[in-house]
């Protein structure tokens, strides 16, 4: 019963906190309308709302990240769940998780430190403006969301039953042929629930990116399928909601309400991907 009560508590609660948002958010969204999302321009001088510029930027730094930790962490994940003995195994898998325990504002110094001078002088031969681009970002993120991925999805593989293993082995499949055929397909809602949940977290960091990313408002790309913007300093909604415009903002009941948008926006975008996830993690269980 008590249990139940504090969860019911923490539920009303956040629903209390987000009705508040959204009520302080209206004059925002009276005064743009849809076109608050719809919107490439940023001036809040000239009271000109458009976040699409940042949601871009959000897309591509996550997309970034699940780029490049998606294959390193299934690929870690498939070395420690199948092929790995158990002492091995415990070890990598408990450092692994000590990664994820380390604050993101460390790793933003290290992408201050390192990440961003080497991404500058790899991308010399095509003129950067700077090390602090979307790509660095994005960079960063992966590696603060690789732990995530290596761990859920280490846990999806060994989550199917040995047994399974056994009988592919006695029709005569050899151990790489029992892991493409038998176990990824019985735990590929489990690791895509992981990268789903590794999603969320890169949808929503601040800190890190914050430090490596740029900051620059109105950078919507003339072609989508371009990958020059990403060599470009960026602004995306968490980074815009950890800076100095956020104070600025208090003082103006339309800045405030395009600021507060701006986390409600990020709240859905994380809240979607993230009940998708558990789903698909529920889903897996009772499989």
């Amino acid at each position: 019963m008590a249990s139940w009560a504090f969860t019911l508590l923490a539920g009303a609660f956040l629903a209390s906190l987000v009705a508040v948002f959204v009520w302080q958010g209206l004059p925002a969204w009276r005064q743009a309308g849809f076109g608050y999302i719809t919107g490439k321009q940023w001036f809040y001088r000239q009271q000109i709302f458009g976040t699409l510029s940042m949601i871009y930027g959000t897309v591509a730094v996550s997309l970034v990240a699940l780029v490049c930790a998606v294959p390193i962490g299934i690929g870690a994940a498939l070395c420690t769940a199948e092929f790995l003995p158990p002492k091995p195994r415990l070890f990598v898998k408990v450092t692994v998780e000590l990664l994820a325990g380390i604050p993101s504002v460390v790793y933003g110094l290290l992408g201050i430190l390192f990440l961003r001078d080497w991404v500058y002088q790899a991308l010399t031969p095509f003129d950067p403006l700077s090390g602090d681009t979307l790509l660095t970002a994005g960079l960063l993120v992966g590696v603060m969301i690789l732990p995530t991925i290596l761990s859920l999805a280490d846990d999806a593989l060994r989550g199917v039953p040995a047994l399974q293993r056994q009988a592919a082995r006695g029709l005569g499949l050899n151990r790489s042929e029992v892991v493409w055929s038998v176990v990824l397909p019985q735990a590929a809602p489990g690791i895509v629930a992981a990268v789903l949940l590794a999603l969320g977290r890169s949808l929503g960091e601040m800190i890190a990116v914050f430090l490596v990313v740029g900051r620059q408002d109105n950078q919507w790309p003339e072609s989508l399928a371009s990958l020059r913007p990403l060599i470009s300093a960026g602004q995306t909604l968490s980074s815009k909601l950890g800076g100095s415009e956020t104070n600025i903002a208090y003082g103006d009941s339309l800045h405030w309400a395009a600021m507060v948008n701006l986390g409600l926006l990020l709240l859905a975008m994380v809240t979607v991907v993230t009940l998708l996830a558990f789903r698909l993690l529920k889903s897996d269980r009772h499989a």
